[in-house]
């Protein structure tokens, strides 16, 4: 039983790496860049972490779903993998609403300039 939680979150990741590559959001994009975004924001936030549990205000709380394995007092290695998919997920949702918001600027520029866009063609007016 001590595995779910964790088991939820590799299943939570695999489903953003399948997301990742059906739409190409993020690490198949650049896979360089986007290991060094993924490392920088998942770096900040065990920092945070660690500050949080330094000065007592996070604490590992206990139950039954979770491993039991730590990688410091007080930080159990499901919070890793979380801020892991935390990371990734939020890169696959802005890269996904860039990706939205360019396409609907296309629409707005090219419905605004007619020479652009397609003329329409009138069958009825011969």
């Amino acid at each position: 039983m001590g595995l779910i939680y964790l088991g939820a979150l590799a299943i939570s990741l695999t489903g953003m790496v399948v997301l990742d590559r059906r739409f190409t959001l993020f690490f198949w994009q650049d896979a360089r860049r986007a290991s060094i975004v993924l490392a920088a924001g998942v770096v900040f936030f065990l920092v945070w972490d660690l500050f949080g549990i330094g000065l007592g205000i996070f604490f590992r709380g206990e139950t039954s779903f979770m491993t039991g394995l730590q990688l410091a007092p007080e930080l159990p290695v499901e919070e890793l993998f979380f801020l892991i998919l935390l990371c990734y997920q939020t890169m696959n949702v802005f890269a996904a609403a860039v990706r939205v918001v360019d396409a609907a600027g296309r629409r707005r520029a090219a419905r605004n300039n007619p020479t652009t866009a397609p003329s329409p063609v009138r069958s009825d007016l011969r």
